[in-house]
């Protein structure tokens, strides 16, 4: 299995550099594919715009193969030549944007496979914002103020993003709603990343995260380490 980035917010810019370079030295170095998906974007059509940010931004950190891949709606997410690239990319990166419009549209296509078949060969899945909500078990939909499922490659976790800004106030009726799971609530500028071998996950960027079990709330910040922060994580037997 590959490692998985989750990233609070404000992609591309500023401390973001942290946890993106981590990302990139684990996908195999500046060499390796990085696979850019501005799918959350396509909502109100800023799509291109951000793939190109996207782009230029890990260029800057010395990615010398980044592409963008644009499956935008269903059916270029069942497009087999994009899945074909995203399949041989060694960092997958989901933007923010629209969360329910990405985890709708890549639920059980051809693009979200070969996420999957990346994953299990050793590549890094990264998701900043609504990218990052999708990939856990469920999330939480602010336009019509409820949980729905996201894509389940972290069981047992939803992510609460840009939360030192509005993030930290869906805490209290996520915590009512989802009392056996773990709520990551993640700062803008800021990741975490399951990188030491003993599956324990690392703080990276400008912030912090916060991570609520029922009662308990613990603050980790840059190079902290937090250990089991899932039951399991890893493919879920059932995903939507």
């Amino acid at each position: 299995m590959g490692c998985i980035l989750l990233e609070g917010g404000s992609e591309f810019g500023g401390r973001m550099s942290a946890p993106d370079l981590r990302a990139i030295e684990l996908a195999g170095g500046c060499d390796a594919p990085v696979g850019i998906l501005p799918t959350a974007a396509a909502p109100d059509h800023n799509h291109k715009r951000a793939g190109k940010n996207g782009v230029r931004w890990f260029q800057n950190l010395g990615a010398k193969n980044v592409f963008v891949v644009d499956a935008i709606d269903s059916a270029s997410a069942n497009d087999s030549s994009l899945a074909a690239s995203i399949r041989n990319s060694r960092l997958i990166y989901l933007l923010g944007g629209f969360p329910r419009y990405l985890a709708e549209t890549l639920a059980n296509s051809l693009c979200w496979q070969a996420t999957l078949d990346a994953y299990k060969e050793g590549a890094v899945i990264a998701g900043s914002s609504a990218g990052a909500m999708v990939l856990c078990e469920q999330y939480y939909d602010p336009d019509e103020k409820k949980l729905l499922n996201g894509l389940n490659l972290i069981p047992n976790a939803c992510v609460l993003p840009h939360h030192n800004n509005f993030g930290k106030a869906w805490a209290n009726q996520l915590l009512r709603l989802l009392p056996d799971s773990t709520l990551i609530g993640i700062d803008e500028e800021t990741g975490i990343i399951n990188d030491s071998s003993n599956g324990e996950w690392r703080v990276y960027g400008a912030g912090e995260v916060a991570i609520y079990r029922g009662k308990e709330i613990k603050v980790y910040s840059q190079g902290e380490t937090v250990a089991s922060l899932m039951t399991s994580v890893g493919i879920a037997d059932k995903e939507i």
